[in-house]
């Protein structure tokens, strides 16, 4: 379980990634709307990072890392998947702009703790 753990974490990191390439030329909710090909690329990684979270980790992990709102992460693709033409676009961005940026520094820290290594 810890290996298959590891590779979900880092999948996880790829996706968060990815959003970063795609929103690094964009600083604001407009210009990220502006580009529907983008929201969509986004929005399709955080629907990823929400499945894996929360059926590909094991329930063991989530116990033990509690600095990490696996819930959210799941909350946010339920939001995606269930209500996609409803789903607000500032939590959206919100979410990319604020919280990403901290997830991932903090996935980082525990492949580090509790792996050895980041990669």
């Amino acid at each position: 379980m810890e290996l298959r753990d590891k590779r979900v974490l880092l999948k996880i990191c790829e996706h968060i990634n990815s959003i970063e390439i795609y929103c690094r030329d964009c600083s604001t909710l407009e210009e990220f709307q502006s580009d529907n090909m983008r929201v969509e690329a986004c929005v399709f990684n955080l629907m990823q990072i929400g499945e894996l979270a929360k059926s590909s980790l094991s329930d063991e992990l989530k116990m033990t890392i509690t600095s990490i709102p696996w819930k959210q992460l799941y909350g946010m693709r339920n939001r995606i998947v269930h209500g996609y033409s409803g789903v607000d676009m500032r939590i959206v961005w919100d979410t990319i702009y604020d919280d990403l940026k901290p997830l991932k520094n903090e996935l980082e820290n525990v492949l580090r703790s509790r792996f050895g290594n980041a990669e």
